[in-house]
């Protein structure tokens, strides 16, 4: 079966999350991802346990699968030239080093570009590699408090709240990818690749998206609404008779949809609730009658009656809950892959569905350094050079 990125090879020098999602989701669309870790220590989070599977972090495994790892001293010259190498047959170099420090080791983008000028090569970094603060390490926590995620998250009388995962990671990943993707198809208009300049803070105030545009249309400051929407309402949570559930009203004939269900038509006739702008303006009110309401049934009374008509609410799944969905499973976000320490792993499955190249799942997440010797006998290295560069330490 062919995939959309078959006979694209990326040198992934990447690690943690960022990195290495994005070269994770090439790599499930056909890529050939070749993973550079160090000898003897390997990406960071092989060591982010428990929970483990075998050997194996379960933070490392959920971003590394369909990858070849291999082990190389990027500080000896030795270890340069292997990646010098690698570097002429890729198309993609993926790094997520602080800004200049593969520029020191002479592995930057004007170094690598003279040696394979189609070469796109994207750096993913905290701030970017311009700027008054582009020398700074990038953390995700750091990113959602600067780039402003965190004052709109959490109760309106609460303090600021992060996301519940590393979602700047996550998202720079994404961004990364689409990026390394239009410099491909860039590369075989041009004849040539090109540098791709990723940063955290870039991808994290590129997302507050509608509350951004909000102020620099209004000119006034966002706040927190906790679960709720400041331009919608009701499009928050509510709780029923046992527990809560998320209420996503859009628009206003929704609005009395959920009128008629509630058995109160006369809410829709208020002019203080009969439109959207109307109902803004009284949140407090609107809410407070839709709350009285709900608390005469349970939670998925209400959903099968709102699913019945046709208006957007959901259950508030926990984590088991999410990857025991039966829609989840029909979706085949949920998988399995034979591992050599492990036996099988379950991992959170490819979200992009192709029907004529879709994602595949060919290989585990590799042990650290499980491939070197093959890689290096790939590159011309002889079997006698590839033990001399084991037993000096280089690989």
């Amino acid at each position: 079966m062919h995939q959309a990125l078959d006979g694209i090879t990326v040198l992934d020098l990447s690690r943690v999350l960022a990195g290495p999602l994005c070269t994770m989701m090439l790599a499930d669309l056909g890529a050939e991802v070749i993973k550079v870790e160090r000898p003897g220590e390997g990406d960071e989070t092989r060591e982010w346990g428990p929970p483990w599977a075998g050997t194996e972090s379960a933070y490392y495994l959920c971003v590394n699968r369909n990858k070849r790892s291999i082990t190389v001293d990027l500080k000896k010259e030795e270890g340069k030239e292997i990646i010098r190498r690698l570097a002429r047959t890729a198309d993609v170099v993926v790094e997520n080093f602080k800004t200049g420090t593969l520029e020191k080791l002479g592995l930057g983008y004007d170094d690598l570009i003279e040696i394979s000028p189609r070469l796109v090569y994207c750096s993913i970094t905290g701030y970017g590699q311009t700027g008054p603060d582009r020398d700074l390490p990038g953390y995700d926590f750091a990113i959602q408090g600067r780039g402003g995620i965190m004052s709109i998250t959490g109760e309106s009388d609460g303090p600021p709240m992060k996301v519940g995962l590393a979602i700047v990671d996550v998202t720079a990943a994404m961004n990364a990818a689409v990026a390394i993707l239009a410099a491909i198809r860039a590369r075989d208009i041009l004849g040539r690749g090109q540098k791709i300049d990723i940063s955290l803070l870039d991808t994290q105030v590129a997302w507050l998206v509608n509350r951004a545009s909000n102020y620099l249309v209004g000119d006034s400051e966002p706040k927190r609404y906790g679960n709720a929407h400041p331009n919608i309402v009701p499009y928050e949570t509510f709780k029923a008779k046992d527990k809560h559930f998320n209420l996503a009203v859009g628009n206003d004939a929704q609005f009395s949809r959920l009128c008629d269900i509630l058995g109160a038509p006369d809410l829709c006739a208020d002019p203080r609730f009969s439109t959207n702008p109307a109902r803004v303006q009284h949140r407090s009110e609107v809410v407070a009658v839709l709350s009285e309401h709900f608390t005469t049934r349970s939670a998925d009374e209400w959903l099968d009656l709102f699913k019945a008509g046709k208006i957007p609410a959901g259950p508030i799944n926990t984590i088991p809950e999410v990857l025991a969905d039966p829609h989840v499973i029909a979706r085949d976000m949920v998988v399995q892959m034979p591992h050599p320490t492990a036996g099988t792993v379950r991992l959170v499955g490819s979200p992009l569905k192709l029907s004529a190249t879709p994602p595949r799942y060919r290989r585990h997440p590799p042990l650290l350094g499980e491939h070197t010797r093959e890689v290096l006998i790939e590159l011309g290295f002889s079997e006698g050079e590839a033990v001399s560069l084991r037993e000096g330490g280089v690989v």
